[in-house]
């Protein structure tokens, strides 16, 4: 589609992040019923890039990064009805061209989405560790 522009750390609403969040089918996954949460979210993200059909936001990469070694990929959501059409690959190679020539891509797939992202050029990565706020680190 050539009227979907992209941005980058243009500023969006929690709203309008919740609403992409569900329309893409990543809101199963996300506290979009927790606003604080949402607003945090966005608020410490330091790299967010979106696809835009006009004025509606239809598309998200937002990520945490130092911009030389590492970027976490903490979202990358677009509204189904844009799916597969590019927008995805599209929010990513433009925070890749936002990071230093060193910086890595890290990120957690869902786990329907781990074809597309070996396919678009991604490689699994089994060293990964999660610790959850439920859990404390032992001693």
């Amino acid at each position: 589609m050539q009227d979907i522009r992209y941005a980058i750390n243009r500023p969006i609403s929690s709203q309008e992040f919740k609403e992409v969040l569900q329309l893409s089918g990543l809101g199963e996954r996300r506290p979009i019923d927790d606003d604080e949460c949402l607003e945090g979210m966005l608020k410490n993200s330091n790299l967010l890039v979106t696809a835009w059909r006009k004025e509606k936001l239809i598309g998200v990469a937002r990520s945490i990064t130092d911009f030389n070694y590492a970027c976490y990929l903490s979202d990358l959501a677009v509204d189904q009805d844009y799916q597969k059409l590019g927008v995805g690959r599209m929010l990513m190679q433009q925070t890749q061209g936002e990071l230093g020539k060193r910086c890595k891509i890290l990120l957690f797939a869902a786990p329907d989405a781990d074809a597309y992202y070996a396919r678009i050029g991604f490689e699994r990565n089994t060293n990964g560790w999660v610790l959850t706020k439920d859990k404390a680190v032992k001693r």
